[in-house]
Order: C-alpha cells, then structure tokens, then sequence
C-alpha cells in the first residue's frame, strides 16, 4: 500500500469519528450547533469551529499549488504538475476527450442536484432542520473518502481509469457542502462560497488547460508515473 493511500485510510478513518462526534453533540450536546446560526460564528466557541478550519484548509489546498502530500488528481489543474509527453499533442483526440467528460460531468451534476433538492424540500417540509442539513454534510464527509478508497458510484457515468484522471476529482467540497445552501448563517455561506471558488477555478482550468487533465497529454497521469496509487484497480493489481 502507497504512502498516499495509507494516509488517506486514516483520514477516512478521522472523518468517520468526525461523523459519531458529531452525532454525539447532536444527541447530547444541542447548543454546540448554534453556531449555525447567524453571526454566532463570531459570539460563541464550539467544536464544530474546529470542522471549519480542517474544512477550509482543505479548500485552500484545492486552490493553491501544492508540491508535496496532495494527491496530484486534485493538482492537476496546476502548471507545476503538468509533464507534457514526449510526441506531439493530438489536440482533436483532447478536445473530443474534454467534451466527453465533460457531458459526463454534468450528467453527475443534475443527478445531484436532484438529490439536493430532494434534500430541501424536506428541509422545507419540517422534516429536518439545520442541524440535520449539518449531518448530511458531514456524512458526505465521510462518503467522499469511501468513494476515492473503496468504490465511487460516479465511475459508472464518468468512466474515468481512476481518482487521478478523474475530471470531478475537486467537485468534493462542492457537493458536499451543497446542502449548506439552505442555511443561512456565516459558518454555512462561507463553507459553499469557499467550496464554489474551488469548483470555479477547476472548471476555468479545464477550460483554458485542457491539456493538463489527459493522460494522453499529461505524462505525470499515466499508470506508469503515479505514485499515489489511490485507485482500487492498483490494490486489485496487487492481490493477483
């Protein structure tokens, strides 16, 4: 197992004692969540200040050139990880690879918009409240994890090899603070405008960087050059 994947066991197994401490606040600890509210962001201390700060850095990383400890799937978008191949670049077979995926891509939006408008209007109806809005995120915490490390539903539209080619590899914080959106306090617009910037720098480098989201154009995203080795198809290879 790759240092990178064995790191990221552990985060999944973070984000899931996140999940029942969360759970534990919602059951026992009402009060931490007014938070939520508001610019209780600003008057009060809670736990979940903690989530929001793990939260944002995690976007910032999204967002920024990093070198070393971030999955190069994430950083791909960025010139310093970009590896141009040795021929000439089909740029007609990239262009047709963009659009594909990117059709892809958006099939998996509507689904999930779907999915949060089911979500809003129960919040709507009284059947959850802010707190449960809250939950849901959390547990798409979680899910994002399982996704990268066990099985990801996404593939069956997006058909992509694996994380590291994956063409909605920085959608994550993005539909999981999607639910947010119907909330109104500080702590909850932050998370969605924060997670929206990262989605919006993906899509305009994907846009004006194509070239760098193809591993028939970008080197550093074949098989033969990862070193993060995330993927289940690279533990499949490994048990033969």
């Amino acid at each position: 197992m790759s240092a990178t994947r064995k790191i990221y066991f552990a985060r999944l197994a973070g984000r899931c004692l996140v999940l029942v401490l969360c759970l534990l606040l919602w059951a026992y600890r009402r009060d931490a969540f007014t938070v939520l509210d508001g610019l209780n962001f600003f008057k009060t201390l809670s736990p979940l200040h903690l989530l929001w700060i793990i939260w944002v850095g995690d976007m910032f990383l999204q967002i920024v050139p990093v070198r070393n400890k971030v999955p190069i799937g994430s950083q791909k978008l960025f010139a310093n990880h970009f590896r141009p191949i040795r021929e000439k670049i089909n740029y007609r077979a990239l262009r047709s690879y963009i659009v594909s995926t990117t059709k892809a891509a958006y099939k998996v939006f509507l689904l999930w918009c779907v999915l949060i408008a089911a979500i809003g209007v129960l919040y709507s109806l009284g059947v959850i409240d802010q707190i449960g809005l809250f939950m849901i995120s959390v547990l798409f915490y979680v899910c994002n994890l399982i996704c990268v490390l066990i099985w990801c539903p996404f593939r069956l539209i997006m058909k992509n090899r694996c994380c590291t080619t994956c063409r909605i590899f920085n959608w994550d914080h993005l539909m999981m603070f999607s639910p947010l959106i119907f909330m109104r306090g500080f702590y909850a617009r932050s998370l969605v405008l924060m997670a929206a910037a990262a989605w919006l720098v993906w899509e305009l480098c994907v846009m004006m960087y194509p070239e760098r989201f193809w591993e028939y154009s970008n080197a550093a995203l074949q098989c033969c050059e990862c070193t993060d080795k995330l993927c289940t198809q690279y533990c499949r290879k490994l048990r033969r």
